[in-house]
């Protein structure tokens, strides 16, 4: 602390970029190494969550898009309305006293075996989900009514194909780019997660380094987040490309 405040910071950024954050003050141990013990864990839960937001998003969106107006566009538009009003840590709640208490069919806490995963995993993919269902039923339903479907029709071709083939590539667009936005939401909303069911993730690490204040815990726990969000958000554009070429093309 003798040092000015600008050495201070850039000999901070020095040490960050070889990986040293110091020691951890609750556990006497780099603090990076702590993050890291969590990191698989974290990572399992939050792609479980990814790729069930995913099918049930895509899934329920494909569905309520191509039955605008009918009955199965009003049950997912309602279950979208709930699944993003109600908070995750209230569905945790619920599914813990029905799964776990009442019929004691999956674990409540901790993670002692691969069915551990599941009820945290559903709890987290409610929100992301929800919302993925909409975009995907607002690109089905615009699809749906374009000339190219139906070109596809008039040719007939059955309507899974048409759907599957022409339609789906087209709405799963704006699903993609809000799936790797939302990966931050799942990082982040993993922490709540992990809390309610006892999940040794970064998350609950982070929350007990923040009670704790160990501050180079928090510190780990950060950058590590943000180079996951970099990762995930790169490959998310990639996925756009090979989806859709039309994203790659720069117009000169």
């Amino acid at each position: 602390l003798d040092r000015p405040l600008g050495a201070q910071y850039f000999s901070m950024l020095e040490r960050f970029s070889r990986g040293d954050f110091g020691e951890s003050w609750r556990q006497g141990r780099p603090a990076l190494d702590a993050v890291r013990e969590r990191l698989p864990a974290t990572l399992a839960l939050t792609a479980l969550a990814l790729v069930i937001a995913l099918g049930l998003g895509i899934v329920g969106g494909l569905w309520a898009g191509s039955s605008a107006g009918g009955w199965g566009d009003h049950i997912v538009r309602v279950l979208a309305l709930l699944g993003q009003s109600i908070p995750t840590f209230l569905v945790g709640a619920v599914l813990v006293m029905v799964f776990a208490i009442r019929y004691r069919w999956l674990p409540a806490s901790g993670f002692l075996s691969p069915q551990s995963l599941v009820l945290p995993a559903v709890t987290l993919a409610i929100f992301p989900a929800a919302m993925l269902a909409r975009l995907v039923r607002a690109g089905t339903a615009e699809s749906m009514a374009s000339d190219y479907v139906r070109t596809a029709r008039g040719k007939g071709l059955a309507e899974s194909v048409v759907l599957r083939v022409h339609v789906l590539r087209n709405a799963v667009i704006p699903a993609l780019g809000y799936a790797g936005f939302q990966l931050g939401f799942l990082i982040g909303g993993a922490t709540v997660v992990e809390l309610v069911f006892a999940y040794p993730g970064m998350g609950l690490l982070a929350l007990n380094a923040a009670a704790d204040r160990d501050l180079p815990v928090i510190e780990a726990y950060v950058v590590v987040v943000a180079i996951l969000l970099i990762i995930v958000n790169a490959v998310v554009d990639f996925c756009s490309t090979l989806v859709d070429p039309r994203i790659g093309e720069v117009e000169l």
